[in-house]
């Protein structure tokens, strides 16, 4: 359950793969391949590993965005574009109840074939879909509302300069929401997780996907992943203020929220 978002670092710096450490480049390539991959089989593997709880996540973080009429919204590493739907929506509800303009919301992710896979699936009015870097947006300084990764920042090859990267384009006032997998909170919890995860959730990549090695892979990343507290450090030191985490399911995943004040 993860959308790709990846970037074409300088070589000779290490980034983590799932539990191995390799140069930037080269993750670069590898997790494009995972995505490659797996995007056909995207949306059910998500239902699968998670029993759909990953969409009350997802309906969640766009509560917690809070969509507007007439803003632009990026979601990077948007995939097949379940977050960009749900905005899409939300947008033009609140448009028909107080007026203003039509929303823009813009999908991006690294990978093509995920695009396509969210093309095929189809859209809403107000989205827009590229392919691009979430290291090196394709965007002019402060020109958007709202910037959103959900289940993707993990697979960057540099999480500071994605960090980064989303405070250069928002706005003054300008809000950023991460979804993403976390640590849950219980030691209970955790092992229960964690035995789910690494057992099950390969043997279902292999039966449904035929890939166990990229859900192996996903696994691996979301363990390798900081918790709540380092992310939400690093979330402040690109400069976002009034950081807040909210756990979901325990802290199995968690939202993560700024401000570009």
């Amino acid at each position: 359950m993860t959308d790709a978002a990846s970037s074409d670092a300088s070589s000779g710096k290490t980034s983590s793969f799932g539990f191995r450490d390799v140069d930037a480049k080269e993750k670069v390539r590898l997790v494009r391949g995972v995505f490659d991959s797996v995007a056909s089989s995207y949306d059910l593997m998500n239902d699968l590993m998670s029993g759909g709880v990953h969409r009350l996540w997802k309906d969640a973080a766009a509560a917690k965005l809070n969509p507007r009429p007439g803003e632009t919204i990026l979601d990077v590493a948007g995939g097949t574009g379940d977050m960009a739907r749900r905005y899409a929506k939300m947008a033009r509800a609140a448009q028909r109840r107080r007026g203003g303009e039509d929303a823009s919301v813009i999908v991006l992710d690294y990978n093509a074939e995920m695009i396509m896979a969210g093309v095929a699936k189809g859209g809403e009015p107000e989205m827009q879909w590229t392919v691009g870097d979430a290291m090196a947006l394709p965007l002019p300084d402060a020109s958007v509302d709202a910037y959103s990764i959900s289940f993707g920042i993990r697979n960057v090859a540099d999480i500071a300069q994605a960090l980064a990267e989303a405070r250069r384009v928002l706005k003054p006032g300008g809000r950023f929401l991460c979804l993403e997998f976390s640590r849950p909170t219980a030691s209970a919890i955790r092992k229960a997780y964690d035995a789910w995860s690494f057992h099950a959730i390969p043997h279902i990549g292999g039966w449904v996907a035929g890939d166990r090695d990229s859900y192996q892979y996903l696994v691996e990343s979301i363990r390798r992943f900081p918790d709540q507290q380092t992310f939400k450090a690093m979330i402040e030191a690109a400069g976002f203020s009034r950081v807040t985490v909210t756990n979901l399911s325990g802290g199995v995943a968690a939202i993560h929220h700024g401000w570009a004040i």
